[in-house]
């Protein structure tokens, strides 16, 4: 099948996140398939076997994603960028909002791509993505697909949801505020809310709202509000703030009237 270049479709500012992946022919496989729908930007967290010509045979005519993947220790590294991290996964979730849809994920990263770099977000064939990663994304797709038998390789699930991006950037994007377009206003990076989540974590503690030996169900739900809320990088430095001045009150003289 031939797919015509449009060289109009926004591709630029979404990257393609593979994580821990098993055989170097999926990674080849994930790069045709980003390839064909316009997309080149490429990280590999980890992989089994790469670089690998198995990699390469089977990206056929995309080996540049391949040859210019870029392989990190840590989903950290890979996301640290990024002002809106998407994850897949097909297992049900208790904590946390609904998965989206592949069709309002596409609309929200085309609308979100032009302001702060968007990053989706793949885990290992056999096992997907832990807890613990899904824990750093903002939010999760899940493919509504026979539960029966909801069974994807990596390329497919790559295929399906870039094409969706592609077709997004086809249509009239959804309007976003001017606003973001203020460095001040702009969404802040993965590594930023990490530092926010570090900071909070650690005032919970000092002020004994957080039980050290059972820290992780809270921890979890605030990230998920926060992950909710979406705080821009000015409403994120005000609670970077308020956790400061809890940490080291100020002493300030009241106004005489």
């Amino acid at each position: 099948m031939t797919v015509n270049p449009d060289p109009e479709a926004p591709a630029t500012g979404i990257r393609i996140v593979l994580v821990q992946t098993q055989h170097p022919g999926n990674i080849g496989s994930a790069a045709r398939a980003m390839r064909t729908m316009g997309f080149d930007q490429l990280v590999l967290v980890r992989p089994e076997r790469f670089p690998h010509p198995q990699a390469r045979a089977l990206a056929s005519n995309a080996v540049s994603v391949v040859e210019n993947a870029r392989v990190v220790d840590t989903l950290e590294a890979a996301i640290a960028d990024c002002g809106w991290v998407v994850a897949t996964s097909a297992r049900p979730r208790h904590l946390g909002d609904e998965p989206l849809t592949p069709w309002d994920f596409a609309a929200t990263a085309q609308a979100r791509a032009p302001h702060a770099k968007v990053a989706l977000v793949f885990g290992p064939e056999r096992t997907g993505l832990s807890n613990e990663d899904l824990e750093r994304c903002n939010a999760v797709i899940m493919v509504p697909t026979d539960p029966t038998y909801a069974s994807l390789n990596l390329a497919q699930a790559v295929q399906l949801l870039t094409w969706e991006l592609r077709k997004a950037g086809l249509d009239e994007l959804p309007k976003v505020s001017p606003k973001h377009e203020h460095p001040s206003y702009a969404p802040p990076t993965a590594a930023e809310m990490a530092h926010f989540y570090e900071h909070l974590e650690r005032v919970l503690l000092m002020t004994g709202f957080l039980d050290p030996r059972n820290p992780r169900l809270l921890m979890r739900r605030l990230r998920q509000f926060y992950h909710r809320a979406q705080p821009d990088r000015n409403e994120l430095n005000i609670l970077r703030g308020i956790l400061t001045t809890i940490e080291t009150p100020k002493k300030r003289t009241p106004r005489v009237s």
